[in-house]
Parts: structure tokens; C-alpha cells; sequence
């Protein structure tokens, strides 16, 4: 293996400069541009000793790059939902596997970590709590996004697609920190793994809460007007939320795993150390959420039971009104006949006496049934 990572550093160098024949347009990065202007180009800086370099020509990744292989740090250029011809002269530059960057710019990834040379490629999946006044059959509880991430010896780029998951108040709290961007380009990947794993964090404790309030509207008794197992489609509606979360949250585990346990020539190892606790963490999160989707399942089957229960009582109910009601009806449809000789037909009291009968037997039956709790 040492002398297939040795043959790539020595083709590697060569490969780049035909690689740079082709001439690419980058727009700069311009702090008071209008934010809402086409560029996919979020920012772009190099960093120095864990500060930012000042220098115009760091606006622009090709320049970025060249002030980095200059005079040393590295370079973090961030992205926003980037088109295939915006991100190849980046990918050109800095020498992305094309697999990669296909995966980057079509965006819909699972989470994961691959190496591509001296390259790791990095999936986020970045949840956002969509908050609502009331939980409905058709509400949206999370928005989904997602981060990758290239980390090289000099180099970071994100790359971001979704109108969630935005990194510049990271990149500020980074620069804020200039011990801690010194570590170099895992320090940027520890931090984002740290700020998308926090995020899952948030986002649980908010769902935790809609899925307290469903319990207690499942176990409640049912308000006037409305019936048991009103409460389905809601139940559902989360559970189909949180399956969401569960895909971001449980393909990256394994990548969190790999990044604290195993050591990696890209990743600094006092930055390693802090993986273990994004891996912590994340772990947490997953158990949560597992025992989120346990506790719906328990939920919704325990709503569908109140419901059937609900029917089940609905049909004694008039099981036994059915049951009060025949008696009138069979006496009424005995007398209804036409026969000239039938018992009592001329008595005089016949009429009362027969009304009196029928109404001590409904009577009797009535409280019969509800004597034993059908009614």
C-alpha cells in the first residue's frame, strides 16, 4: 500500500498542470455584493497561522490556491448548490475525483466518508425544525439540506445545497479561534461534523416535544365532537418526519466512527480527539430518535385500539337498542294481521293493556343492558 500512495504523489504533481490548461472564470467573492446575485461562490479565504489572510487576491479560488502553495495555510471555499460548469474549474484546480463531484453537485447523498487519493469526501445531511402552530395531518417537521465537504493537506471546500445549514456563522465563530484553525483543514471538518451533529441535537429535543403533545391528545379523552382515532394522520405525518431524521442521523455514524477511531494522514491528531465526542453525541441522537419511532409505533397502534374499542361500544349501543325496539315491533306486526279471531282483538282493555305490556318488557331489557354495560 505504501507503494501505490507513493506512485500517486509522483504522478499527481504531473497531472495538475494539464489539468490547468483550460482558462476558468471564477466570480469574486465580494463581502458587499447583493446577496440575493447568481454566484455559487459564498466565500472564499485563506487562513494563515488559524487567521484570515487580508489580500484581494484570496477573493477567488484560483488565487486562493496560489496564495496557499506561496506562502503556506490553506484555503476554505465555500459553495452554495454550485452548477456542474461553476464547480469543474474548482474541481480542476484543486484535482476532485470526478465521482465526487458529481455526487456534489447533484446533491441527494446518503451520509459518508470516502478518499479519493489525498482527498476525503465528506456527506452531511443537515436537519432544520420547521416550526408550527399546530401539528396536522400534512405539517412539515424537518427540512432537510445537506453539506460536503473536500478536505485536502491545504485545502477545505463546502459545498451546500438547501436553504438550511448555512456555515457563515461557523466560519466567524472559527476565526474567532485561531488556535484551533491552526490544526489546519480537519479543524474546519471537526467544526462543521460539531455545528450539523449540534443541530440533530436541537431538532430531537423539539420533536421530543410534538411527540409528547401527540401522546397526551391520544390519552386524553376525546373533546365533544369529535372521536377516537381523529389522531391517525397526525401520528402518521410525524412518523414519516422522523424516519426523514433517521436517514441523516444513522448512515453517519459509521463515518464519525472511522474519523475518531482511525488514524488518518488528513486529520490532525489533536483534532481527532474531538471526533469522539461529535461520535458521542451523534450516538445519542440516534438512540433518541430510534426510540422516537418505537414510541409512534406504540402511539399509533395504541390509538388504532381506542378506535376499534370506540366502534366496538358504538355497536353495543345499538346492538341493544335494536334489541329494546324489536319488542314493540313483533307485537305491533302480531296485531297487524288480518284474522277475525285473535285473542284480546275486541277486549276492551285490550289496547292499554298491550302498550302497558310491551313498555314493562322494553323497560325490563332496558335496564338489563345497562346494568351490564352496554348501554
Amino acid at each position: 500500500m505504501s507503494m501505490i500512495r507513493d506512485l500517486r504523489a509522483a504522478v499527481r504533481p504531473s497531472l495538475r498542470p494539464s489539468l490547468r490548461k483550460t482558462p476558468t472564470v471564477y466570480t469574486a467573492y465580494d463581502p458587499t455584493r447583493d446577496p440575493s446575485a447568481s454566484s455559487a461562490v459564498v466565500d472564499c479565504a485563506v487562513y494563515r497561522d488559524g487567521r484570515r489572510v487580508d489580500d484581494l487576491d484570496c477573493l477567488t479560488p484560483r488565487g486562493a490556491m496560489q496564495q496557499v502553495r506561496e506562502s503556506g495555510g490553506f484555503a476554505w471555499i465555500g459553495l452554495h448548490e454550485p452548477t456542474e460548469a461553476e464547480f469543474a474549474g474548482i474541481a480542476a484546480e484543486f484535482g476532485l475525483h470526478p465521482l465526487a463531484v458529481e455526487d456534489a453537485v447533484h446533491a441527494h447523498q446518503r451520509p459518508k466518508l470516502e478518499r479519493y487519493d489525498d482527498t476525503l469526501f465528506t456527506v452531511f445531511k443537515t436537519i432544520h425544525y420547521v416550526e408550527h402552530a399546530a401539528l396536522t395531518a400534512t405539517s412539515e417537521v424537518v427540512e432537510t439540506g445537506e453539506v460536503m465537504c473536500f478536505t485536502g493537506p491545504d485545502f477545505v471546500i463546502t459545498v451546500r445545497h438547501g436553504g438550511q445549514g448555512s456555515l457563515r456563522n461557523l466560519r466567524h465563530r472559527l476565526q474567532g479561534e485561531p488556535e484551533l484553525l491552526s490544526k489546519g483543514p480537519s479543524a474546519v471538518l471537526h467544526a462543521i461534523a460539531d455545528h450539523v451533529v449540534d443541530g440533530y441535537i436541537a431538532v430531537a429535543d423539539a420533536v421530543e416535544l410534538d411527540i409528547d403533545q401527540i401522546e397526551i391528545d391520544v390519552f386524553s379523552p376525546p373533546a365533544k365532537g369529535s372521536t377516537r382515532g381523529a389522531d391517525t394522520g397526525r401520528i402518521y405525518q410525524l412518523k414519516r418526519e422522523v424516519l426523514e431524521f433517521k436517514r441523516a442521523v444513522t448512515p453517519l455514524l459509521r463515518p464519525m466512527q472511522l474519523l475518531s477511531e482511525r488514524p488518518m494522514r488528513l486529520v490532525d491528531p489533536d483534532i481527532q480527539k474531538y471526533f469522539r465526542d461529535v461520535a458521542d453525541h451523534l450516538a445519542r441522537v440516534q438512540e433518541q430518535v430510534v426510540g422516537f419511532d418505537e414510541l409512534l409505533n406504540s402511539i399509533l397502534q395504541a390509538n388504532l385500539a381506542q378506535a376499534t374499542v370506540a366502534q366496538n361500544e358504538d355497536m353495543r349501543k345499538i346492538t341493544s337498542w335494536a334489541a329494546i325496539v324489536a319488542v314493540p315491533t313483533a307485537v305491533c306486526g302480531v296485531y297487524g294481521m288480518n284474522f277475525d279471531h285473535m285473542p284480546e282483538l275486541h277486549w276492551r282493555y285490550g289496547y292499554p293493556m298491550v302498550l302497558l305490556g310491551i313498555t314493562a318488557i322494553c323497560f325490563t331489557i332496558h335496564r338489563t343492558l345497562k346494568r351490564n354495560g352496554w348501554l
